[in-house]
């Protein structure tokens, strides 16, 4: 076959069944909490270095210490190789040559720019009505003079095609069967040629290596850290092992590497669907990134992962689908492609070039082929092993539940197939021996020790949706034995409470329940976050305890921020999950647990500390990439042999995308479009040049007003409208505190009479919403690890129900979790003022926790609102509080208990209708930080 013209040094022929010992080649997979070698015992670097000190702190927590790789330090040096001395500016010349206009270059200036940029990436509009458009602005200039920025859409792509940032032109090659064929009938697969279109991986990962858009989001130099309890700290791959050890093992085999920059390359491939309306619906795109960008990079920017190639699909007839020759083609034409597709960077993988970084230096730079992201199906093509075997360990796939297992490498494959035939070692071994795998090729690649943790499939779609929650289904079923509309009564009801989950931001609703035919990953994880509190009730404790267990596994392992003390609560709750999954077993729902997908979950800890947290080497990575990489540009095209027109608009995009990013870091992207061209003109003194911008330019976000119209004026007034007549009084409780926070006289100690009047003149400003902004370090792709909620008291949310928010209320910030927090419903958020001074406020119904600890079969907290006495009974407890009290919005659902929720029930009434919640910290990866 093309593409696999390289000998594997593999022979079967007179080789003795002598089965090698694994003490040669292996050793078993050291429990993480053992593993102290790279943090303790190897020599490194505690200063910052050139290049690491600009990469930012990525969120690091004050008290934090890090120790650098001391041999491959990214040193910046000439465009020659020259090393600098410390403290040597990056070269300016290729950027004061360039005047403003010519950066723009092909296009006049910024507004063509932005026009083309516009068209062609934001509205991705049509070929057709982009010329349409042109004739009408060409018209309209004729009238009132000017001209059309361009003349047609051919002008257009033109000029798109001649952008020199970011080009990677495509390429292609073609691969064919060329082993013996069959004398008689020829399969049609083994005629057809097979073609792969790529783009130089080499010239792409340069191009992202001085994209400026990143610098500061990009590691340099392999580095450990840890926090201020002297614990490791994971987060991205260049805190984590493997680049440090790859990095030893550069600098052992060529000592002339020090000083380089070690480049880790991040691959990934899935298949996807773009039609059912035409014959070419399927496509294997294949994507790489640089392993040194943070993970926020990859998950918010679409440049951070680029298009590398589409991998040929061979198609035959059905009658071969399960044909050895036909898969071990398939197989290897894989493995043949991705050898080919890098062979032009193997060079760099051996031997150090130079290349200009984020920062504007030059480095010495080494490439390695790293961490491949891969669902399981794909994990098993990429290690060579059989389907149900693990890619990652030895386990008999009858016995997955062992952990004991040794992990593959290369080196004991390679024995093996030279120790037997491949018949055997496909059934006694799950080796496909007859592949070899493309990692062969290259220095220091062993896919085996290449494959990362895969959430979405392994997690959140596998152990949880698809093992999980049918298990727990199949076991209503059987605790109602052969009352089949009973079972179905409790999980319709179940379906009921998911509905009924009050509203949170974020939060995917099942307004029908969970009966659709397609789930999407999306789906899956909006479940997670309500489907326990929707449990309670109708199952036993012991399924409460395995669910809230996988959860938690699956939340702790999802963080973004993983410290020694995370992996260790990982590890716990994954015991427990196992101790408790057991109760399937036992009610016969499962007769076995070796199941691939599970079993992958106990090398999580240590694929973490290989690796960094998984959330940065997710197939949701990818599979967001999906759309603007395939299925956006498919619709774009004729749908008529569309692949080349996807190719070329996937170029486009990434030159326009290239050439944004190198304009915004020269600052000539600075402000809006309306007002560089104001500063462009000449509009007279500089008086008159601001009434003419203020008159002309919109207002922004910040300048708008958000006063909700129709409330009354006065606080009087007010309270009677929103039914609260005692507001006046909670006004004035809360201005005494605020004024005198010292006195004595606080609380349910402070009377009216030694409050501060309240005049009738005072004026309040009523609004339905607030912005909370706080740390969120789990959050993938916030800015410096902040988040911002939007807090919603409304009578009307969206011209509907009613909407009022929930939040965490901090009340004491040395405690810890829920012991230093309540939760608050806010009623009304509004400001006054008085004294001359601005008060911001809310109107809160305080929640108080029934327990000292969460509840033992959920995990969860609960919590009841408080109630004073009232004339019609018990009404829940009122304050005014500071809107600076709020630390973020809380999640809180109904404690259901055995009742059946009745069928029409709305979401928008749980707060009012239930007395006791539970908090909800599966809402989100916040909420789970937050109220443990």
């Amino acid at each position: 076959m093309a593409g696999s013209q390289h000998t594997h040094s593999q022979s079967h022929a007179n080789t003795p069944n002598v089965t090698p010992s694994l003490e040669d080649f292996i050793l078993p997979e050291v429990p993480w909490e053992h593993q102290h070698a790279i943090s303790g015992d190897q020599p490194g670097n505690t200063q910052p270095l050139p290049h690491a000190s600009s990469s930012g702190n990525g969120g690091t927590f004050l008290g934090c210490s890090r120790k650098f790789h001391s041999k491959l330090t990214a040193r910046p040096c000439d465009k020659d190789g020259n090393t600098l001395p410390p403290g040597t500016l990056p070269s300016m010349v290729e950027d004061t040559s360039d005047s403003g206009s010519t950066r723009f270059h092909p296009f006049q200036d910024r507004l063509e720019f932005e026009i083309a940029d516009f068209l062609f990436r934001e509205a991705q509009m049509s070929g057709a009505k982009i010329a349409k458009l042109m004739q009408l602005w060409a018209v309209h200039a004729a009238t009132s003079g000017g001209a059309s920025p361009f003349r047609n859409q051919a002008q257009l792509y033109e000029m798109i095609d001649t952008i020199k940032h970011g080009s990677a032109p495509w390429k292609c090659f073609a691969v064919h069967y060329q082993r013996p064929k069959p004398d008689s009938e020829v399969p049609s697969w083994m005629e057809k040629e097979c073609e792969v279109w790529y783009c130089d991986p080499q010239v792409v990962f340069e191009n992202q290596l001085k994209n400026m858009d990143f610098n500061g989001e990009y590691d340099y130099v392999p580095y450990v850290e840890t926090d201020g309890k002297d614990e490791r700290v994971w987060r991205n791959l260049m805190l984590a092992d493997w680049a440090w050890r790859q990095c030893d093992t550069i600098y052992q085999e060529d000592p002339a590497t020090e000083g380089a920059m070690f480049v880790p390359i991040v691959t990934g491939s899935d298949k996807t669907t773009v039609s059912i309306a035409t014959s070419q619906n399927e496509y294997y795109p294949f994507y790489g990134s640089l392993g040194g960008l943070h993970n926020n990079v990859c998950h918010a920017y679409c440049e951070g992962v680029q298009l590398l190639a589409f991998f040929a699909i061979p198609k035959g007839e059905r009658k071969y689908d399960k044909d050895k020759q036909f898969l071990k083609f398939h197989y290897q034409l894989f493995h043949s492609s991705i050898a080919a597709i890098f062979q032009s960077l193997e060079p760099a993988m051996n031997t150090p070039i130079i290349v200009k970084c984020l920062d504007r230096h030059f480095c010495r730079a080494v490439f390695g082929l790293g961490p491949y992201i891969a669902d399981y199906p794909e994990q098993t093509l990429l290690s060579c092993v059989v389907q149900g075997w693990c890619p990652k360990c030895m386990v008999h796939p009858d016995f997955l539940d062992d952990s004991n297992a040794h992990l593959w490498t290369g080196e004991w494959t390679d024995a093996m197939i030279d120790a037997y035939v491949p018949n055997l070692l496909w059934n006694a071994y799950g080796i496909v021996a007859d592949v070899v795998p493309f990692t062969a090729f290259f220095a220091c690649a062993d896919i085996h020790k290449c494959l990362t943790p895969d959430l979405l499939h392994q997690v959140i779609k596998g152990a949880f949706k698809d093992h999980v929650v049918d298990w727990i289904n199949s076991f209503i079923y059987t605790m109602h034995g052969q009352d089949e509309k009973a079972a179905k009564r409790v999980i319709d009801d179940i379906d009921h409470r998911i509905a009924a989950v009050p509203q949170f931001s974020g939060l995917r609703r099942f307004p029908e329940g969970r009966r659709f035919s397609q789930w999407t990953g999306d789906d899956s994880k909006a479940l997670m976050k309500v489907y326990l509190p929707a449990l309670h009730g109708h199952l036993p404790p012991s399924i409460l305890k395995c669910l809230g267990a996988l959860l938690e596994f699956c939340y702790l392992v999802q963080c973004d921020y993983i410290t020694e003390d995370t992996l260790r609560q990982a590890e716990e709750a994954l015991d427990t999950f196992h101790n408790y999954h057991e109760v399937f077993r036992d009610s016969n729902i499962r007769e076995h647990f070796s199941l691939p997908r599970q079993h992958s979950l106990i090398h999580y800890c240590c694929s973490i500390q290989l690796f960094g947290v998984p959330n940065g080497l997710c197939s949701s990575i990818t599979e967001s990439k999906h759309i603007k990489a395939v299925k956006e540009p498919y619709r774009r095209s004729n749908c008529n042999e569309p692949l080349g027109q996807m190719l070329i608009t996937n170029q486009h995009q990434d030159k326009l995308a290239a050439l944004w990013a190198y304009l915004a870091a020269h600052g000539l992207l600075e402000g809006s479009l309306l007002e560089s061209a104001f500063a462009n003109l000449s509009l007279g003194n500089d008086e008159s040049r601001e009434e003419e911008l203020d008159e002309t330019l919109p207002a922004s976000d910040e300048d708008k007003e958000e006063e909700e119209r129709g409330y009354p004026r006065y606080f009087k007034a007010l309270g009677q409208y929103i039914d609260v007549s005692d507001l006046p009084n909670l006004i004035r409780c809360y201005l005494f505190e605020k004024i005198y926070p010292n006195d004595p006289c606080q609380g349910d100690d402070l009377s009216l009479a030694d409050c501060l009047p309240l005049w009738d003149n005072i004026k309040v400003q009523v609004f339905h919403s607030a912005t909370a902004t706080f740390y969120a370090p789990s959050d993938s792709s916030g800015i410096g690890g902040m988040k911002r909620e939007v807090i919603c008291a409304t009578p009307s949310w969206r011209k509907g129900y009613a909407r009022y928010d929930c939040v965490f209320v901090e009340l004491d910030p040395e405690a810890k979790g829920m012991h230093g927090l309540t939760v608050a419903r806010v009623k009304l958020l509004f400001s006054f003022m008085y004294l001359n001074h601005k008060y911001e406020c809310a109107l809160a119904e305080w929640f108080s926790c029934i327990e000292e600890q969460p509840d033992e079969n959920t995990g969860l907290w609960m919590v009841e609102p408080d109630t004073v006495d009232g004339r019609l009974g018990h009404k829940r407890d009122l304050q005014v509080i500071d809107i600076s009290a709020i630390l973020r919005a809380a999640h809180l659902i109904p404690v259901f208990g055995s009742a059946t929720l009745p069928y029409k029930f709305h979401h928008s009434l749980s707060l009012d209708a239930f007395d006791l919640f539970w908090v909800n910290k599966y809402a989100d990866h916040n909420s789970h930080e937050t109220c443990f």
